[in-house]
């Protein structure tokens, strides 16, 4: 599904903050990336959003060369993929209902079509007694479940996760793994950045250990 192939990146004039980075993700796999403050996570993860484009090699997701794509055919591929930001980033004069069912809006689809399917995935992350709820009202943990229930709502093929558990107690950071690997079991293909060392023993997944810009480990 992924595949990076001698890939750089360095904003504008900058030096690289990424470096010769080869590696490939199968579909359905569960990865965490890790590695220390400044490491690159966040860039890594905006190459694999299609946000940003590579400075040097190749890209290629979903059977496609990233780096030959025009516009529009990128922002049809961002769609098959998802992602949770550790700040939640729910828009504060919506529901809950009203900022999951957001992505299928964007789609354009008709309210009387989705309903079903976000209440489903509401009461399945737990919030389905906050669906009319507004974010300033929502603990941390419910921010969480809904960012991660707006992420997954329109069946994304990838699940990319920017510290999703870093606003989260330990008890909570478990539960929100467990239901991402829920999702992986559903199909979806799931990367989450951590720096959180106790999660990558207790989750046995894969890992891609980044430093200095590098892939110092793929296992």
């Amino acid at each position: 599904m992924i595949e990076f192939k001698d890939v750089g990146l360095r904003y504008g004039e900058g030096p690289e903050i990424l470096k010769n980075l080869n590696f490939s993700i199968a579909p359905g796999s569960f990865h965490f990336l890790t590695g220390p403050s400044g490491a690159g996570k966040t860039s890594l993860l905006r190459l694999l959003l299609l946000s940003l484009r590579p400075t040097s090699g190749r890209i290629s997701m979903f059977g496609e060369d990233i780096t030959q794509l025009g516009r529009d055919r990128l922002l049809a591929l961002r769609r098959h993929i998802g992602i949770v930001f550790q700040e939640f980033r729910l828009l504060d004069h919506m529901t809950t209902f009203e900022n999951v069912a957001l992505p299928l809006r964007v789609l354009g689809q008709e309210e009387s079509d989705y309903r079903a399917n976000v209440e489903e995935l509401l009461d399945w992350v737990g919030l389905g007694n906050r669906m009319d709820a507004h974010p300033e009202v929502l603990s941390g943990g419910e921010k969480q479940r809904a960012a991660i229930a707006r992420a997954v709502i329109a069946r994304p093929d990838i699940l990319l996760a920017d510290e999703p558990t870093g606003n989260v107690d330990p008890e909570l950071s478990e539960r929100l793994v467990h239901l991402f690997a829920e999702l992986n079991r559903m199909g979806t293909t799931i990367i989450i950045a951590t720096h959180e060392l106790y999660m990558l023993k207790k989750f046995d997944y894969p890992r891609m250990l980044l430093n200095d810009g590098k892939i110092v480990i793929h296992d």
